[in-house]
């Protein structure tokens, strides 16, 4: 599975189309507040979590995209308003985010939503 396309489509909302045909939908808030990095979800290291500093959810440009680059062929980062550009999303997850249509089975096994 690999991202084909990603595009803005609104002010609060990415297309993403992937190389299997299926096309999803993510908000940007959806997205930055999945971001996977150590600073925003915590991370554990020799079996001890430590836990992510307090977020600030109201922060200025919190939800504010201001570039997208990909990381090799298998992920992407994306940089933030507030300066937050950390987070690697891998084509899993940000699959994974995606709103589908009804009927197009772009996440396998389910059609909840996070």
């Amino acid at each position: 599975m690999q991202l084909k396309k990603l595009r803005r489509v609104s002010s609060t909302d990415l297309s993403l189309l992937w190389d299997d045909g299926h096309q999803g939908t993510v908000s940007l808030k959806r997205l930055r507040d999945a971001c996977p990095c150590a600073g925003c979800k915590g991370e554990s290291i020799l079996g001890q979590h430590y836990g992510p500093s307090p977020i600030d959810f109201e922060a200025p440009g919190r939800y504010d995209l201001k570039a997208a680059q990909p990381v090799g062929n298998y992920a992407m980062r994306f940089a933030w308003g507030d300066g937050h550009e950390d987070g690697i999303y891998s084509w899993d997850i940000l699959k994974g985010l995606c709103d589908y249509e009804e009927g197009d089975a772009g996440r396998e096994g389910s059609s909840q939503k996070p």
